[in-house]
């Protein structure tokens, strides 16, 4: 998703939480997660370890972060000590969370027994036993209340006192100024702003909870605390860099440079140089030694995106660095030492790339030690598109200073049931135009898609493949070629304009019409 901002990883230290008198000795719960601003593909980790701390803290048996819906009016447990079940949700007033929300004051619950505000529902549920209950609520930079923090059984049998109270209600505030700087806040504000829209889910600043993604966000997990090379493959416009993001933010390399190489936008003669630089006298110009961007990358991570392009020779050396750990400078025959992890993306069939010669088979085994492969918009399902389209709005109209707009009911099922070619990509710069267009509701007429998509099937998880029209079953480099049409259709064939809104290369771009039998003409 274009425009994605990534914090630092610098370590996240909370400041000290000022003195209150009289009051009781209220540690400090550090967040021991560096970068937590960029490095949310660790947040449920992050969130789980915090919830420990507090418990550990308040001496009790068990926590629960609960945070706020707005659109369905409810609480749900988003990090808790909850082995039994997956997630709880209780309506505003409902139990002592709900009541804490809705009144927006703590509850201190010695004993639950006969107490009308206990909601004994959760215990016969889960088969837990509340002798004790501590709640405080939490509330953002600006005071408004988006949560609850809970607290269960205080060891020892004892009751949570008044002083306990002041303690969490302290850690409380610790917790928010950290929840504050995650997108998962951000979330929560768009949907208080959009209270139709059902709350996302955002890792790593990525939208979505289908099977697929959910699939990949364990696959990088995994990933991306080693120092293994990451191939990514998809469709373009799917994703593909913020995930080649999410590998670095969260490996070993964090604090280390991140840097991208896009050998789609570059000629053909100029990536070499691009990757590894050049000496003094190369080539006609070289008037000084230029550093690659290997050597810019030292000790971090190098993107390599549309890995696929790279010519032949230049693959060769790319064989070296992985094998090796060295190159040498175009012009140069020293060898140069660097240490960097590499990441790789395409849109092109690499497999198929090696059986026609335009790819080594050695590189292809060397970059695909763990290869995801990303799924277009499509075969994500219409709740995923509802989810991007509505965090779209609400991004684009902050963009341009504008009032967030409504998303109509007809325009909303005419984004779910495009085929989406162009996929995340397409869809943004498509809620872009609407929302800048539309005067104060975004109607099916505001989106600027093709009446042909019509008759596609409506997005699914998994789409009825053999259902489908023939009509439909188009190659991938097919379906390139008509958006690329479209889009310069829109643009009325300003080529500068349709490189930019496609995020390619104008020269990519002629290249890609010339392939089409375009040339100049188009």
């Amino acid at each position: 998703m274009p425009g994605e901002c990534y914090g630092d990883a610098s370590a996240f230290i909370l400041p000290p939480l000022p003195t209150m008198s009289p009051a009781p000795d209220v540690p400090q719960v550090l967040l021991p997660l560096g970068g937590l601003v960029g490095r949310e593909v660790d947040l449920d980790a992050f969130l789980q370890s915090l919830m420990d701390r507090i418990a550990a803290t308040m001496q009790a048996d068990r926590g629960t972060l609960w945070l706020l819906d707005p659109a369905r009016r409810e609480l749900f447990s988003r990090a808790a000590h909850l082995p039994e079940v997956s997630q709880i949700r209780v309506k505003l007033g409902q139990g002592v969370a709900g009541t804490v929300a809705q009144l927006g004051q703590p509850i201190n619950v010695p004993d639950p027994r006969g107490e009308h505000r206990f909601f004994a529902d959760i215990d016969r549920m889960t088969g837990y036993r509340t002798n004790s209950l501590l709640a405080v609520p939490l509330r953002d930079v600006d005071g408004a209340l988006y949560g609850v923090l809970q607290v269960l059984n205080r060891r020892g049998g004892e009751r949570f006192t008044a002083e306990d109270t002041e303690r969490l209600d302290a850690i409380a505030a610790q917790v928010s100024t950290a929840l504050q700087s995650t997108s998962l806040y951000q979330e929560l504000q768009r949907a208080k702003d959009q209270p139709q829209a059902p709350v996302g889910y955002f890792f790593n600043r990525i939208i979505g909870e289908s099977p697929q993604l959910q699939a990949i966000y364990r696959l990088v997990r995994k990933a991306a605390p080693t120092d293994a090379t990451v191939l990514l493959r998809g469709e373009s416009g799917s994703g593909k860099e913020l995930f080649a993001r999410a590998v670095h933010v969260n490996g070993p390399r964090r604090d280390k440079p991140f840097i991208k190489v896009d050998c789609a936008a570059l000629p053909a003669t100029l990536i070499e140089n691009e990757l590894f630089g050049h000496e003094k006298g190369a080539f006609t110009g070289a008037d000084h030694r230029m550093p690659g961007k290997f050597e810019a990358a030292d000790n971090g991570t190098v993107f390599i995106d549309e890995i696929g392009e790279l010519p032949l020779p230049v693959q060769g050396k790319l064989l070296r660095v992985l094998q090796d750990r060295e190159f040498e400078r175009v012009g140069g025959t020293q060898a140069i030492k660097v240490d960097v992890r590499i990441v790789a993306a395409t849109h092109r069939d690499l497999a198929r790339m090696v059986a026609e010669g335009r790819f080594r088979e050695d590189l292809y085994y060397r970059i695909k030690v763990v290869e995801v492969v990303l799924p277009p918009l499509r075969e994500r399902g219409a709740e995923d598109i509802e989810r991007l389209a509505r965090h779209f709005v609400a991004t684009a109209a902050r963009r341009h200073r504008l009032p967030t707009p409504r998303l109509s009911a007809p325009a909303l099922e005419r984004l779910k049931h495009y085929r989406w070619p162009g996929n995340v990509r397409e869809l943004e710069n498509c809620i872009e135009s609407a929302v800048v267009l539309c005067e104060g509701e975004i109607l099916e007429e505001h989106l600027p898609l093709p009446d042909m998509d019509r008759l596609a099937p409506a997005a699914s998880p998994t789409p009825p493949r053999a259902t489908a029209p023939e009509a439909l079953l188009q190659p991938l480099a097919e379906v390139e070629r008509l958006h690329i049409l479209r889009v310069l259709d829109a643009v009325k064939g300003n080529r500068t304009a349709a490189a930019k809104v496609l995020e390619i290369g104008r020269n990519t771009l002629a290249r890609k019409l010339k392939e089409y039998g375009l040339g100049d003409e188009a």
